[in-house]
C-alpha cells in the first residue's frame, strides 16, 4: 500500500536530497537545480512554501530512490 507523502516545501526537499548526495548548483528563477557526480540526471526543484504531492513523488523517482527510502 503505498504511504501518503507529506507536503514540503522546496527547501525541506533540497536539504533531504543534500543526505542522499545531491548538490545545489545554482538557482533558476523560482527552481534549485541539484546534480549528483556519477549521475546523468539534473534535478529541478521548485522554490515554493509548498511542492506537490506529485512533483515530490517524480523528483525522487528522478533522484533514484524510493519513497521508503526517502521517509527514513
Amino acid at each position: 500500500m503505498p504511504s501518503s507523502l507529506p507536503v514540503l516545501s522546496g527547501r525541506e526537499i533540497v536539504q533531504a536530497l543534500e543526505n542522499f548526495g545531491w548538490q545545489v548548483v545554482r538557482q533558476s528563477a523560482s527552481h534549485i537545480i541539484m546534480v549528483k557526480e556519477g549521475e546523468q540526471v539534473t534535478l529541478s526543484v521548485p522554490d515554493h512554501r509548498e511542492v506537490a504531492r506529485g512533483t515530490l513523488r517524480s523528483l525522487i523517482r528522478a533522484a533514484g530512490l524510493t519513497v521508503q527510502e526517502d521517509e527514513q
